[in-house]
């Protein structure tokens, strides 16, 4: 019998997956795997019976990725669940910063006791006047799940559509219309592109990429999309282009006090993945890479160790050890395991960075005097019999 803990409400539609096998417990320290939003996870102590991790949503700095590699939890996120919620309000951020419906609608709300509004629209209208997005240039940073939508819905608009990411995925890039100009460097976005919209993870290479120096080699009247992450544009930096009249809009899904309420700021409360289909299914992903991990010890889209995927055991006994990415720790492995008598019918070794994950299928069941002696073994920080 496996536990799971929510630390935030996860929709019905995922949790309804658990099956007898599982039971739903308020105390996190007791828990096998934990499901997590929004939550921050940095100052909780991780309990020893914690195995596994599973964000339903993409970002996961709310989580003590490094923590948690090092005591054997596998935390997941769920890339792609949230997709098409958060393309649609990029595009939906695009028309906004193109035509000023926003304050076209706020004039309307303050002048709702005028008998004459209808008159005096037909001659305020012209304040709120826009630009279409047809034949404009759309640079997109970052061709993954989001950016590929947005990159194919822009297109079906009319938009010429520039993309870069050095590491696009095969599957991205076969989602990704041919008509898209791959580009091989951002700076041809920064100087082509009348909308950029950026859609990568938050790493030390990419904070405030969006800065000084990049939105300089930007054109004039440029409109940037932010509904990745808010650490990804220095919005100081927005705000002088904005007042200095180099940027014609900044959209953006985070809300905090350097943006909010300013002039060419378009401030959206964090809504992009917030429907009703996005939650159900980050929700969903999230319960099937949870169960598949606890019931079977396969890794899929993993955030802090490798996938790895071995179907389901048909063996005796399958063993799931993890460990520092260093060599011979295999042959130790095995060493061990053969010095017992113990038959590898089965294995898959993969690593990722600084550490890595180890699985075996045996053909006779491990006693605790085995599991104590891979324990041992220098590198190893975790060691669980998944049957």
């Amino acid at each position: 019998m496996f536990k799971y803990h929510c630390l935030n409400p996860i929709a019905k539609v995922g949790t309804n997956r658990f099956d007898e096998k599982y039971t739903q417990t308020d105390k996190a320290e007791e828990a096998d795997g934990i499901l997590v939003r929004s939550a921050s996870m940095h100052d909780m102590e991780l309990p020893a019976s914690l195995l596994a991790v599973a964000r339903a949503g993409a970002g996961v700095n709310n989580i003590p990725l490094e923590e948690c590699a090092k005591k054997g939890i596998v935390v997941f996120n769920t890339p792609g669940a949230n997709a098409n919620g958060v393309k649609e309000l990029v595009i939906a951020g695009m028309l906004l910063a193109a035509r000023d419906v926003v304050g076209g609608i706020n004039w309307v709300q303050a002048n709702q006791g005028d008998p004459d509004i209808a008159k005096a629209a037909e001659k305020e209208k012209k304040s709120f006047a826009g630009t279409e997005i047809e034949d404009k240039k759309l640079g997109i940073i970052g061709l993954g799940a989001i950016g590929v939508k947005v990159a194919n819905v822009a297109k079906h608009m009319g938009m010429e559509v520039y993309g870069y990411d050095p590491y696009v995925s095969v599957d991205a890039a076969w989602n990704l219309s041919r008509d898209v100009k791959h580009v091989l460097n951002v700076d041809a976005i920064y100087e082509n592109c009348d909308y950029i919209t950026i859609h990568v993870p938050l790493l030390d290479t990419t904070r405030k990429m969006i800065n000084e120096e990049a939105i300089s080699k930007m054109k004039e009247g440029v409109v940037i999309l932010n509904f990745a992450r808010d650490l990804l544009v220095d919005e100081e930096a927005i705000l002088k282009g904005i007042s200095e009249g180099k940027i014609r809009k900044y959209v953006t899904d985070f809300p905090n006090p350097t943006t909010a309420g300013k002039e060419g700021c378009i401030v959206i409360p964090h809504l992009g993945a917030s429907t009703e289909e996005s939650e159900d299914n980050c929700a969903v992903m999230a319960v099937k890479e949870l169960k598949n991990y606890l019931e079977n010890g396969n890794i899929i889209n993993s955030v802090n160790y490798p996938n790895c995927d071995m179907g389901v055991c048909t063996q005796a006994g399958r063993v799931a050890i993890f460990h520092k990415n260093i060599k011979n720790m295999i042959g130790k492995f095995s060493t061990i395991l053969g010095d017992n008598e113990i038959n590898i019918t089965d294995m898959i070794n993969k690593s990722r960075g600084e550490v890595a994950y180890s699985m075996f299928d045996v053909e006779a069941p491990l006693t605790e005097e085995i599991v104590n002696l891979l324990k041992a073994i220098d590198g190893v920080f975790r060691v669980r019999v998944v049957k």
